[in-house]
């Protein structure tokens, strides 16, 4: 029955209701006391008069009763105005709007980097030191990095602007991912982002998990053994900084890409690096192959793709093979080749290269 069920698309519980239905509900007449239609229309049309037109209920009850008049309670004029659709706010109230959840997909480095601001505490109470990060999601790369006294968009497009130019970046290559705030939504650090070509995209308003790769490399960083508690200065701040991306990106085998260094995939080097590991997994299986009960050991791969929010109800099995990329039992999903990708409004540029 649960799989005849599931392939109707029933639940068991309507079915089994269904085929044993219970007692009828025994429908209960309107109390006595309730106020009759005529008596219900009456109160509306007092309700309505100009005199009460912008009133609550509790002050016309009060007017009533100083003028000898009594039709029903304060809480009936409450329901009666239910009824009609009359009772709201009265103050006008802000309709957030539905926003479009940015759903990226990397399958490559300098093709979706993500960048935050994170504070740092200064020697004295309510004293920050601001640190940029840009943060490359499919290597965990950091391209660049800056350390200041104030958050400033004109910080922030000078940290861009170097970035690019140092990695390279061409027109339509790159989407840069960033929280809503006031730097990432400055005028200037958008205009720079269209003269470079790069697609800007931006989380969703109050919303935690939409730049979650920054949020996890801010964690990495603060939970460090050495992280002090306070920097003395900014040139404090700046000098360990200064070592610890040197071995973020040289030194730290991140879970994420297959326990490789971010510098490593990068760069193009993580299939070398996994062909000498798997070398030394070979060699310890041929020695002893009783002490791998299950399989064969392999050494772990670098994810083929990196997402910011998966597409929901669609599909996150993607093959990607030379320069083909396809997905899997989709047909509103057809093979691309190369060139540019569309899902759901986000732009994927040169998704395979």
């Amino acid at each position: 029955m649960a799989a005849a069920c599931a392939a109707v698309g029933l639940p068991r519980a309507s079915y089994y209701r269904r085929l044993h239905p219970g007692p009828a509900r025994v429908v209960r007449a309107r109390c006595s006391r309730g106020l009759s239609e005529e008596e219900r229309e009456a109160v509306m049309a007092v309700l309505h008069e100009p005199r009460f037109a912008d009133r609550a209920p509790g002050q016309v009850y009060a007017t009533l009763l100083d003028e000898g008049q009594y039709l029903c309670s304060e809480r009936t004029m409450y329901r009666v105005l239910a009824e009609h659709a009359e009772v709201r706010e009265r103050r006008d109230q802000l309709r957030h709007p539905v926003y479009h959840r940015p759903e990226l997909l990397a399958t490559a480095p300098n093709q979706v980097w993500s960048w935050d601001i994170t504070k740092l505490l200064g020697p004295a109470k309510w004293t920050y030191f601001y640190l940029y990060v840009i943060l490359d999601i499919f290597s965990r790369y950091v391209p660049g990095w800056l350390l200041a006294r104030e958050e400033s968009a004109a910080l922030a497009k000078l940290l861009i602007e170097e970035s690019c130019e140092r990695q390279g970046i061409m027109q339509d290559q790159l989407t840069m991912h960033s929280d809503r705030g006031p730097s990432m939504t400055s005028k200037s650090v958008a205009l720079l982002l269209a003269d470079l070509g790069v697609t800007k995209s931006l989380s969703r308003p109050h919303v935690s998990n939409d730049n979650p790769y920054s949020e996890a490399q801010f964690k990495t960083l603060k939970y460090r053994p050495e992280f002090p508690e306070r920097f003395g200065a900014v040139q404090d701040g700046r000098e360990f900084c200064r070592g610890f991306f040197t071995w973020y990106n040289t030194e730290h085998r991140h879970s994420g890409i297959g326990m490789m260094t971010p510098e490593v995939v990068h760069y193009g080097r993580a299939g070398e690096v996994r062909a000498a590991r798997q070398r030394t997994l070979d060699v310890a299986y041929a020695l002893h192959p009783e002490r791998f009960v299950r399989r064969r050991p392999s050494a772990p791969e670098v994810p083929a793709m990196v997402w910011i929010n998966p597409p929901v109800g669609k599909p996150t099995l993607w093959e990607a093979s030379g320069t083909t990329i396809s997905t899997v039992d989709d047909p509103e999903y057809p093979p691309k080749t190369g060139g540019t990708l569309l899902t759901r409004g986000c732009l994927l540029e040169k998704a395979v290269q």
